[in-house]
Order: C-alpha cells, then sequence, then structure tokens
C-alpha cells in the first residue's frame, strides 16, 4: 500500500527536505486552500517545536494585510505557551488532503468571536494527499465501536461508534459532551468491535478533527491505526471484503 510522506507536525520543512513537489508557493493557490479551512470550519492543530499543541478553527484570512486568526477551544491550558513560540506549525485536512504550514508573530486578541490568535499569513504550505486506503462503512444493522480511555482524562471510559474503517485508519463519531481530543495525540490498548466475529486490537493516533452538520451533535475523529499487528489487518480486511459483498447484495434487492 503506498504512503505519502507524513512529516512531523512539530518540524518546520525546509527545501530540500525531500517535500518540495509537495509545496505549495503560488499565493493565489495558497489563498485558495485557506479560504477553503475557512468556509469548511475544520479543526486544525497548533504545534509548537516542543511538542505542546492546542487545537483551534481558522477564522480569517487578509492577504492584504499579511495575516490569519484562529478562534479558539475556551479554556486552553496550553494558548500562553504557544504564543511564546517564536514558531508554530499548523496542520489541517481538507477531505482526503493535509495542509500544513507555518506561522509565526502570534499575539491574543479580541475579535467578535472571542478570543482568537493572529499571526503571519504563510508564504508557503504543504498539500499532502492522504494515504490511499479503500475505507467502508458499516452496515445499519451493526453498530461498530471503539473502545478506549480519553486521551486527556485516563479514568474515562469511551465506547465511540465506527464512522468508516481501512486497514490502516478509522473514523470516530465523538459526541460533544464528550471533552475534546487534540490532534496528533496516540491512544493506546483501543479495542475496536466491528461485529460479533471481529475485535481488533491497536493503537490510534488522531490525525484530525471534523466538523459534521450541525444536527450531527458531535465531530468527526480521523484516526491512523499503529501497531495493529499481521492478525489485525487481516481481520479488518476480512471485513472489509464481507461489508463490500453484503453492500453489493443489499443494492441488488
Amino acid at each position: 500500500m503506498e504512503t505519502s510522506p507524513t512529516p512531523t507536525p512539530t518540524g518546520a520543512l525546509r527545501p530540500g527536505s525531500g517535500t518540495d513537489d509537495y509545496r505549495v508557493a503560488d499565493s493565489r493557490e495558497i489563498n485558495v486552500l485557506l479560504d477553503r479551512l475557512v468556509e469548511t470550519g475544520v479543526h486544525v492543530g497548533l504545534n509548537a517545536p516542543d511538542g505542546r499543541s492546542i487545537t483551534a478553527t481558522l477564522w480569517e484570512v487578509d492577504e492584504a494585510l499579511g495575516t490569519v486568526s484562529f478562534t479558539l477551544v475556551a479554556d486552553e491550558p496550553q494558548l500562553d505557551a504557544m504564543v511564546e513560540s517564536d514558531e508554530v506549525v499548523v496542520v489541517g485536512w481538507l477531505d482526503h488532503v493535509k495542509l500544513q504550514f507555518d506561522v509565526d508573530q502570534l499575539v491574543l486578541v479580541h475579535s467578535e468571536k472571542g478570543l482568537a490568535l493572529k499571526g503571519s499569513y504563510p508564504r508557503e504550505l504543504f498539500r499532502f494527499q492522504r494515504r490511499s486506503a479503500y475505507r467502508v462503512k458499516p452496515l445499519l444493522r451493526n453498530a461498530p465501536v471503539a473502545r478506549l480511555r480519553h486521551p486527556m482524562i485516563p479514568d474515562m471510559q469511551l465506547a465511540l461508534r465506527v464512522l468508516d474503517v481501512s486497514q490502516g485508519g478509522c473514523a470516530l463519531f465523538l459526541p460533544n459532551d464528550v471533552p475534546p481530543f487534540v490532534p496528533g495525540v496516540l491512544m493506546n490498548g483501543v479495542v475496536i468491535e466491528l461485529d460479533p466475529d471481529t475485535r481488533v486490537s491497536t493503537g490510534l493516533r488522531l490525525q484530525h478533527v471534523t466538523s459534521l452538520n450541525p444536527e450531527s451533535g458531535g465531530v468527526r475523529l480521523g484516526c491512523e491505526m499503529v501497531d495493529t499487528g499481521n492478525g489485525g489487518i487481516r481481520a479488518l480486511q476480512r471485513y472489509i471484503d464481507q461489508t463490500q459483498k453484503r453492500r453489493h447484495l443489499l443494492e441488488l434487492d
């Protein structure tokens, strides 16, 4: 299975680092991609060089003034550390594409949306195609769940609904009444129960958080599977094959 380069979010990417094919330097294209992040309202991760990160939403892009602004999650504990960082790496997703760019000169401002972070407009960004892997949505009669501990509150046990799954990743539904997850966090000891015959033990790394329609009551967590093991991968492939066949039969009825 082919994979695209996955740079570490806390490391700035420089010319000659093997990522030049993914570099976007045209100002018009940069502006289009940033505007789409604003329009879709997806969550992005702001990552400091020391590994600390916060979750935000790109709120405003002003190419003329050379600034971008982010709205913040309330009571963000890492906010002061982020403002003090010389350079912050922003990571977000648009459908199947990962966007990454640097922002510096961050300052706290008060806006019509409350507290916000304003920083420098990126002169370039990186556009990475997501790993190609066929994903299936579970059939409606099944109710697959992922059982795990909340990564920020270890005493909190969760059973999150599985929205879709592939051999290398899955999407989970996080209700609004559950404390948010931070993109980039690694969740160990996750058990994914897809059906009575398919249980997969794996680690999950949260790649991105995506807003759903307002009526959904939650957000989509896009996760990469880590250390699944050969047995788990085979079980996933069997489940994917069987789900495809059953869906095809249902469509024929």
